[in-house]
């Protein structure tokens, strides 16, 4: 019996279903459930929420999200191997676990989710940036979900979370600070995982703002930020001379010198340069 429910210990799940985590598809699985339930408490209070989850693997997550008290838990999960030990969560916890087996990159899912909706999930190595990014670009804000809880590579969650001056910053922090309030929120070594990864990992928990920080159009501030810190090197004169030709004049309207680099700016000053190259 395992100390958060009374369905089986995951090694025991894994060894019935043979489920072996595949490189393949970027798994490597949390088989500690207390430390598995720890992390559903990161996105706080799980009661009257739905919550979607990406790549539950065995379940682990999973189980420590009903076993926190979640409304209702959408489980995508692209490994068919691990669909009948999913459904056995199911069978336990009636009418709160609904699975499918597909690629998340590829499901719409926020109409099979009723608000207030949450995603806490120990993201595919492989597809964790770009869910995240198209999380935080949907065409209308705020978003479906109010909140998102991810375990990344603590690289990865370094990038999230960094701020102008840190070695870390780019495209991804700056798209990242724009719509929400973000945080790393627990650091795990490798050792917590079967197989254990070449690196520590992180989970970030990020809290969706009302509206952006700053007014900005999010298709130029997308295209202003992903050129400026193509060469980041460089100063931004320089950097993003593909924006036109004019781009110095703007440069020096908000007051950025043209000398600086990306690294150096912050969020506010890139706002304003998109507003004043936007038609």
């Amino acid at each position: 019996m395992s100390q958060i429910d009374d369905l089986p210990p995951l090694r025991a799940v894994i060894e019935t279903h043979g489920i072996a985590a595949k490189k393949s598809l970027g798994q490597n699985f949390l088989l500690d459930l207390n430390l598995t339930a720890k992390i559903a408490r990161m996105a706080g209070d799980l009661k009257g929420s739905d919550i979607l989850e990406i790549g539950p693997g065995p379940g682990g997550l999973t189980r420590g999200l009903l076993a926190e008290g979640a409304r209702r838990v959408l489980a995508i999960e692209k490994d068919a191997r691990c669909i009948a030990a999913l459904e056995e969560i199911a069978s336990a916890y009636p009418g709160r676990l609904e699975v499918v087996n597909g690629d998340a990159l590829e499901i719409d899912v926020a109409g099979r989710l009723t608000a207030p909706i949450r995603v806490a999930a120990n993201l595919p190595y492989n597809i964790g940036t770009e869910l995240l990014v198209r999380w935080l670009s949907p065409p209308a804000w705020p978003p479906f979900w109010e909140s998102l809880t991810l375990m990344f590579q603590r690289e990865v969650a370094q990038r999230i979370v960094a701020m102008p001056g840190d070695k870390a910053y780019g495209r991804l922090a700056l798209l990242v600070h724009w719509r929400t309030d973000a945080r790393i929120v627990m650091d795990l070594p490798p050792e917590a995982f079967s197989p254990p990864p070449k690196v520590s990992s992180a989970v970030v928990h990020l809290t969706a703002l009302p509206a952006p920080r700053y007014p900005a159009d999010a298709a130029m501030l997308n295209r202003v930020v992903a050129t400026a810190f193509n060469q980041r090197r460089k100063m931004l004169r320089s950097a993003l001379k593909p924006l036109g030709a004019d781009v110095e004049d703007h440069l020096n309207a908000v007051g950025i010198p043209p000398t600086a680099r990306a690294e150096e700016i912050g969020l506010e000053q890139f706002c304003a340069l998109t507003r004043s190259l936007t038609p």
